[in-house]
């Protein structure tokens, strides 16, 4: 089983390659290091390694996190999994960055917690009925909706693409997210995860979300 520091070198290769074949510069994209499912150890791990950025998909589970990793300088906190409404206030609690915001509804949530919070909007650039996020045709409404809630920042957009083993089919979904950021004037782009995010870089991804690459198969709960 290879360690985390080995592994860890192995993402930031790849993210190196990619990065060149685009004619970018590997500075540009951060590395969300996702640490669903694995205990808070993991994440002070990731830290010691020298990673600040961490992600996860509940609101519940990183509750029991939170405690043992509060203390950790720098660290910032990202929601990525979707987020219903009646938890907007405890998520803004513990989160920094909340990815997942699909609806005015929920932006208007998140901002009456009163927190200041750095937020993204979730697009759904698949077919697939398990796949949260919003249709592009609400989009407009969705981003006027935050940039008019005074304790949100809006900085860009995510998405989850269709599941295939098959990076190159995402591309289209990627370019895709990178033309609507463009629309509305957002500079950051949550897209590509372990097994696609060569591809994303490619498209323009300055964030990729990366847990099995760095911790390996994750253990069910």
């Amino acid at each position: 089983m290879e360690s985390l520091s080995e592994n860890l070198a192995k993402v930031r290769e790849r993210i190196e390659r990619a990065a060149a074949r685009a004619h970018r510069s590997p500075a540009e994209i951060t590395l969300l290091a996702v640490a669903k499912v694995f205990p808070a150890q993991i994440i002070r791990d990731a830290w010691n390694e020298g990673l600040r950025e961490f992600g996860e998909n509940y609101v519940q589970e990183f509750e029991s996190k939170e405690p043992d990793v509060r203390d950790l300088t720098g660290a910032r906190f990202h929601l990525i999994g979707h987020l219903q409404s009646n938890k907007a206030k405890r998520a803004s609690e513990l989160f920094q960055v909340v990815q997942s915001v699909d609806s005015p509804k929920l932006a208007r949530r998140l901002n009456d917690a009163g927190r200041p919070l750095e937020v993204m909007i979730e697009v759904k650039t698949s077919g697939e009925e398990t796949k949260h996020g919003l249709a592009e045709a609400e989009l407009a409404a969705t981003v006027e909706a935050v940039r008019a809630c005074a304790n949100l920042t809006l900085t860009g957009l995510m998405t989850v693409p269709e599941w295939t083993e098959e990076a190159e089919k995402s591309r289209a979904a990627f370019a895709r997210l990178r033309e609507l950021a463009a629309q509305f004037a957002l500079p950051k782009l949550s897209m590509g995860m372990s097994h696609d995010f060569e591809v994303a870089i490619e498209e323009g991804s300055t964030m990729i979300r990366v847990g099995t690459a760095l911790f390996g198969r994750r253990r069910k709960p």
